[in-house]
């Protein structure tokens, strides 16, 4: 059974069942209320009418026989008498001869019918359509529009092993120990792999490292003091009384803020792992300190590692085991030169070090794809400073001194800016994509300044749809939204037996919250949601890239003249009268196929 056989079946039975009214008297207002809502209200009445395209319609099930008999229905029997001036509406009768049903019966038989249509509905393996090596897009781009593709070098062109994180963080714990004379005891706290996740902010002063979602409010049970928890409760007493993060105080357009700063590069989890170890360490020792010195700290001794080329030097040295995907890397770059298209490279990294790396992956004459290289760029200074010159680099590495007039096509040159790229290439607007793994330094100024098309790798998406992909993934969440959506329906029952019936919902739909954050990362769950929401992170990836991907080889899966569309998913006022929602939005019922994004 297919995604939309399931999501059609799903609506379609939840709408009948959600049509059931409750027991207990209603006014002569609500009753004309009720009567004449149709698809614009919340009431009781569910719309009949027809809310698909394509002739679709989701409501064209009748009441099932699991109707409480105190139900009146609108079959072939005869209707109560019409409202004046509203012929034509259909109205609800209310009368039964049934002995009524107490408020928690009727509020746990509904809630029955729910989770026994979720589990009957959902057939094992139905988010197996996802597919990680697809594009996902935010803005619709015709790559047939293309002409020019740039590129990014570090987790970009190349992508590296987890095992170059845990490097990192030991060289720069030993800079911390060695060079600001740290104690020697937090050089027996080990690197955690699966701690901390990309995207999240730190608060400076605090000492705290969090997730924040897309409206500046911290996501409970993601705030940690060290490599241990806060409760909510701690969290509202530290800010407050409230969980939202000013702007004022929130990371600035980088990423860096007064207090706050959001880690945004997959070379940051290091970081962050040595922060929150850390600061473990003199907590746990009761030994006082500043955050605010610990936190400098350990970002000049992550530095250290980078400036002084340690990174540099283990990739160099072990190219076969740090560096992945270098073959599909080199049939990228073989597939748009044989097509025509102009490709340039614009990085951070020292010429030594790309060198070694392109010529693992694509051979010797890797400069050969390539019409502009500029390395050690400065970005995302290259993209906003015009002053810093290109210099050109002989073939030994070494700056030379003549004024650039032109970029040639196997030369190497070093900083520059993007105006004085933009003058000599003429390669404007929307026919240059640009592809980087950095939302800030990468892409932010790309699009938002000069229009470029950008595209954003996002190795985690591999970890993340797989999760997906899981039934129990599919089934927890399918019936958190089924159960969310019960709270939304039926919340206008204010009696004590219902509040502790919704209570106790509620305390259900908490820890099917939390244990689907688990189902990513026990700390802070998915990169992309904190809860319902998108997190801080995901909304810039909507607002920085064009499209987004797991690695640059997804690029293999399509041909050059292939149109990526975005999913119109209905604003929260809009009725979905589009094939791909499945009229998930009328009664806000659940469809599985809203997680794939695959079309």
């Amino acid at each position: 059974m297919s995604l939309k056989t399931v999501g059609t079946a799903l609506t379609r039975t939840l709408w009948a069942a959600g049509s059931r009214t409750p027991p207990g008297p209603r006014s002569p207002k609500a009753a004309r209320l009720s009567a004449t809502r149709g698809l614009s209200g919340s009431g009781d009445e569910a719309p009949r009418g027809r809310c698909g395209s394509a002739g679709h319609s989701c409501a064209s099930v009748g009441p099932t026989g699991d109707d409480p008999p105190h139900i009146g229905t609108t079959g072939d029997k005869k209707r109560a008498k019409e409202p004046a001036g509203g012929a034509g509406v259909r109205r609800r009768s209310f009368t039964s001869t049934a002995a009524p049903v107490d408020q928690r019966s009727y509020l746990w038989s509904r809630y029955s019918d729910m989770r026994r249509l979720v589990h009957e509905l959902i057939p094992p393996g139905a988010c197996k359509t996802l597919n990680s090596a697809a594009i996902y897009a935010n803005n619709e781009v015709d790559l047939a529009e293309v002409d020019i593709y740039g590129f990014d070098y570090d987790y970009t062109l190349a992508l590296y092993s987890n095992a170059l994180n845990t490097m990192i963080y030991n060289q720069a714990r030993t800079f911390l120990i060695e060079h600001f004379k740290y104690p020697e005891e937090i050089s027996k706290y080990e690197y955690v792999p699966n701690f901390a996740v990309r995207g999240l902010h730190y608060d400076i002063q605090k000492g705290l490292l969090m997730k924040i979602d897309a409206f500046h409010y911290i996501q409970r049970g993601t705030v940690y003091r060290g490599l241990s928890p806060l409760s909510d409760e701690e969290v509202l007493d530290l800010y407050g009384g409230t969980f939202h993060i000013p702007l004022h105080e929130d990371s600035g357009f980088y990423g860096k803020g007064p207090r706050v700063k959001q880690f945004m590069d997959i070379f940051s989890i290091p970081e962050m792992t040595l922060l929150a170890v850390a600061n473990d360490f003199f907590i746990t020792n009761d030994i006082e300190y500043d955050p605010v010195h610990l936190f400098k700290d350990i970002s000049e001794a992550i530095g250290m590692v980078h400036l002084k080329g340690f990174m540099y030097k283990w990739v160099m040295q072990d190219l076969g085991e740090l560096i992945q995907r270098g073959e599909e890397t080199d049939a990228v770059l073989h597939r748009l030169v044989s097509q025509g298209k102009k490709l340039f490279l614009i990085t951070n990294s020292p010429f030594s070090f790309v060198d070694k790396g392109m010529t693992h992956m694509a051979g010797k004459k890797w400069r050969d794809f390539f019409d502009v290289v500029i390395v050690q760029a400065d970005k995302p200074h290259f993209f906003t400073d015009c002053v810093k010159p290109f210099r050109r680099l002989d073939d030994n590495g070494d700056l030379r001194w003549e004024k650039i007039k032109s970029l040639d096509k196997g030369q190497i040159y070093k900083q520059g800016n993007l105006y004085d790229f933009l003058r000599l290439t003429g390669w404007r607007g929307s026919k240059v994509l640009y592809f980087g793994d950095h939302l800030y330094s990468d892409l932010a100024d790309l699009m938002l300044r000069h229009g470029w098309r950008t595209a954003a790798i996002v190795p985690e998406l591999e970890h993340e749809t797989k999760v997906v992909s899981t039934n129990r993934y599919a089934l927890s969440l399918t019936w958190l939204q089924a159960l969310t959506g019960l709270l939304e329906q039926l919340q206008v029952h204010k009696d004590q037996e219902s509040k502790q019936v919704f209570r106790e919902w509620q305390q259900e739909r908490d820890e099917l919250r939390a244990m689907i954050k688990n189902l990513y990362n026990p700390q802070f769950g998915s990169i992309f949601r904190t809860g319902h929401n998108p997190t801080y992170f995901s909304r810039r990836l909507c607002r920085f890239s064009d499209i987004y991907m797991a690695s640059l080889s997804c690029l293999l899966n399509y041909d050059l003249s292939y149109t990526f569309y975005p999913r119109r998913t209905p604003l929260q006022h809009e009725a979905p009268l589009w094939m791909d929602q499945l009229c998930t939005g009328c009664m806000k019922t659940p469809f599985l196929e809203e997680m794939s994004h695959i079309r």
